[in-house]
């Protein structure tokens, strides 16, 4: 007992002098032995720190009643170390995405406060926790289903619509340390993954047996139509641009040349209008409007189901904000200030966020400026307008690399 009760208490020096320790037979290397990463990943570390004092608690407990025991040292291994590790980064990325989310809800209701000459929001510090007396009232409420519905379609519509946003916020990376996976083709999963939305949404407002869902839901395929083909041409001009699907690799040239808003200014404005359309928000939230259609494709989810379809759509708008910040305003790139060590040691995650805040900014004027288009009106602005503009962007984002490979002007 006293050499487990020993190892516990000293392996953390061990570890920080960058050794190993062994301890009965069995070698407990270092983080980056362990770690499934050929990079750091911060949010993997904090993982393996918790784990190392949760874990290392509870094998010390445990040995503290029966001696020498293998779960003791089974907790403590690197493979339970490791698994653990990944469990507890993934409750991490959750945890900040989960509190970027309530930011962004606590930032739109004071603007919009601003924008109608009130102050907003005014439960706790500078109203904060509206947010979460908003959840702990909807998680009260009775939770109701029709009966002529289809149940299980109106379960995983609503699942799939939730889970699928929520993947997609813990998918952004916010920093070349902090990400789930480094995959090469980033950034077409996650358009793959937001394309999923209307049809979703689609699916859960026909099972619902409700005219209103019903329309709501085929309003959002129509959305989806008119908006998905004029990003899609957009996100091709930024793979041409830098080359690559990797969100990291797209992030990195712009800050090695320049921000891609400067050659792709065009393609930056109708992306905003895009996102906006995307996420389903004011001027764009025809699947919805509560005025014409009650609640829209959510007339029939009541309760915590409603409240976890609002924070959904929360979850994408982050999502749709941090896709305009990666494609052209450098993602967690800042110039000048990224050149000292000091700025990736400490803050690319929260400039991200911030810039990715900044972009909502726009998606809260819209909100508090522009009235709900018409359907017919959706369709026109998306492919006499918005198709148009992205393919004249995508030419002369043609044009410019051209000349930048092979004209020799830059």
């Amino acid at each position: 007992m006293s050499g487990l009760r020993e190892w516990i208490v000293n392996r953390a020096t061990d570890l920080a002098d960058g050794g190993s320790v062994c301890l009965n037979g069995h070698e407990y290397s270092d983080i980056v032995g362990m770690s499934p990463y050929d990079v750091y990943n911060l949010p993997y570390d904090i993982g393996v720190k918790v784990w190392e004092s949760l874990g290392g608690l509870i094998a010390w407990l445990i040995n503290l009643f029966v001696p020498n025991n293998a779960v003791s040292f089974a907790l403590i291994s690197d493979t339970a170390t490791n698994a653990m590790a990944i469990v507890l980064m993934v409750v991490v990325i959750f945890a900040i995405g989960f509190v970027t989310n309530l930011t962004m809800i606590w930032q739109e209701r004071k603007f919009l406060g601003r924008q109608m000459d009130r102050r907003g929001t005014m439960i706790g510090p500078l109203g904060y926790l509206q947010c979460l007396g908003d959840g702990l009232k909807t998680f009260m409420k009775e939770n109701v289903a029709p009966r002529a519905i289809d149940k299980k379609i109106y379960w995983w519509g609503v699942v799939l619509v939730i889970g699928t946003s929520v993947l997609l916020a813990c998918m952004i990376p916010l920093s070349p340390r902090w990400f789930i996976v480094d995959y090469n083709t980033g950034l077409l999963l996650i358009f793959a993954f937001f394309a999923l939305a209307p049809f979703l949404i689609m699916c859960a407002g026909w099972a619902q047996n409700n005219k209103y869902s019903l329309i709501g839901g085929l309003r959002a395929a129509e959305l989806m139509i008119s908006y998905e083909v004029p990003m899609l041409i957009l996100f091709a001009g930024t793979v041409y641009m830098t080359g690559s699907f990797n969100i990291g690799d797209i992030i990195t040239w712009q800050e090695e040349h320049i921000w891609l808003i400067v050659p792709q200014i065009v393609g930056f404005f109708v992306c905003l209008v895009c996102a906006i359309a995307e996420s389903e928000r004011v001027p764009f939230d025809l699947s919805e409007a509560e005025a014409e259609l009650v609640e829209g494709w959510q007339t029939e989810y009541a309760g915590m189901k409603w409240g976890l379809i609002m924070l959904g759509d929360y979850f994408r708008g982050f999502v749709a904000c941090a896709l305009v910040n990666i494609m052209f305003l450098g993602g967690w790139s800042m110039p000048i200030i990224n050149e000292f060590d000091w700025y990736y040691q400490y803050f690319p995650e929260l400039f991200f966020v911030l810039k990715t805040c900044f972009v909502f900014i726009f998606f809260i004027t819209a909100r508090g400026a522009l009235p709900r288009v018409r359907t017919d009106q959706i369709v026109n602005v998306g492919w006499k307008v918005l198709m148009p503009l992205a393919v004249i962007n995508l030419v002369i984002t043609i044009l410019i690399k051209w000349i930048w490979d092979y004209g020799g002007v830059f």
